[in-house]
């Protein structure tokens, strides 16, 4: 830049005796000098944007960053808040999908992380250390649908829930869908397809719940929290699922109960392992996830053996190192970490049911102390 600017200059004043030349470049040579300086700057600011990034959880003990699942967002939105009330800790959560949060726990840029499926073992490699999955809540993945004749009757079998999502049926009036729905008018349109187009907890138990009903789904696609979807139009985030389904008429999507709601949309009533077609509501939830945790508290509700309990049901974890002296951070911010799930699994549960979200069991609870109890710092236990 400096170079071009000289060649211009002499160019446009070849006629100037050399003297007279070297004389103007000595008056604008400070200028020129303070210009380069300045880009040095500029381009010093910006190779270390990646360092500053890797220090942001190191700041201010009295913040705590947060990514992940856009499933409980909408619970610890709440949560946060009234923590924030209670004790003054400020807790900046970002709302980017499970994949996001785990890769932001993974590279150290936030405190904790929570995530609607549990790490794979790809992901707990890469991670390095132990990691602890402390369970939050459950709640229930609801297929919504937007057909402005049919509101909140539709049903949906597991069979006829996997065939839309694998592409086979494509018509809303298709005879196996009215099969399941006598007296329901669907219409002659075509069903449109909305999936998560980031790496999602939501989708997680969504493909695992079709991978335990559909022999089909399990070979073709399988589960986890990205797939290759057979077919349809990609979202990010329930907040994009829920979007797509809202604005485009024939449309068919998964998201988490608390969007559907807030959104007023419609959802299907799905047949369970017993054979009856449930309601995702607070009580279907709350009888999926009434299961024996193990100790880690990894488990699936999918598919639930529960007569009355929904069945795309899932439980959604905060996740934190288990050793919390790394990445030069305080004693302090790891205390200040483990109180707050800590008044997440017991004062916070206050607030999931006005969220259409399950609250912990009792044994959940225990469990999760177990684990928050097994945090370290210099591997002295943080929770007295």
């Amino acid at each position: 830049m400096i170079i071009g600017a000289l060649q211009q200059f002499i160019e446009k004043n070849e006629k100037l005796k050399i003297i007279n030349m070297y004389s103007t470049i000595k008056k604008i040579m400070p200028a020129i000098v303070a210009f380069a300086l300045i880009g040095f700057a500029i381009a010093g600011c910006n190779s270390n944007s990646g360092d500053e990034r890797s220090d942001t959880a190191k700041g201010d003990d009295n913040t705590l960053l947060g990514a992940g699942s856009t499933f409980v967002y909408p619970l610890f939105s709440k949560q946060f808040s009234e923590y924030n009330k209670l004790t003054g800790l400020k807790i900046n959560y970002q709302s980017i999908g499970s994949g996001g949060g785990i890769l932001q726990l993974t590279n150290k840029t936030v405190d904790f992380g929570d995530s609607d499926a549990p790490l794979n073992e790809e992901q707990a490699k890469n991670m390095g250390v132990p990691a602890l999955h402390i369970p939050m809540c459950s709640g229930a993945v609801v297929v919504s649908y937007n057909l402005a004749e049919v509101k909140d009757t539709l049903k949906l079998s597991p069979e006829v829930l996997a065939d839309i999502f694998l592409g086979k049926i494509s018509k809303w009036n298709d005879a196996k869908i009215a099969a399941i729905n006598a007296g329901v008018n669907l219409p002659a349109i075509s069903i449109v397809i909305a999936h998560r187009s980031d790496g999602s907890g939501t989708t997680n138990i969504f493909t695992d719940y079709l991978a335990k009903v559909s022999e089909e789904w399990k070979i073709k696609v399988g589960k986890g929290s990205a797939v290759n979807w057979p077919a349809g139009l990609g979202g990010k985030g329930n907040e994009g699922v829920a979007g797509l389904v809202k604005q485009t008429p024939g449309a068919i999507g998964y998201i988490e109960l608390a969007y559907a709601m807030q959104n007023k949309m419609s959802f299907a009533k799905i047949q369970n392992k017993s054979g009856h077609f449930i309601t995702p509501n607070l009580a279907s939830t709350s009888a999926a996830s009434n299961i024996t945790l193990p100790a880690d508290s990894k488990v699936s509700l999918t598919n639930t053996e529960a007569a009355d309990g929904y069945p795309i049901s899932g439980f959604t974890w905060a996740l934190i190192y288990q050793e919390q002296n790394y990445n030069k951070r305080s004693e302090t911010k790891a205390k200040n970490l483990l109180k707050l799930l800590w008044w997440n699994i017991h004062e916070g549960q206050q607030y999931c049911e006005a969220l259409h979200y399950a609250p912990l069991s009792p044994a959940a609870v225990t469990v999760a102390e177990a684990i928050l109890k097994s945090a370290t710092f210099d591997g002295k236990g943080i929770l007295e």
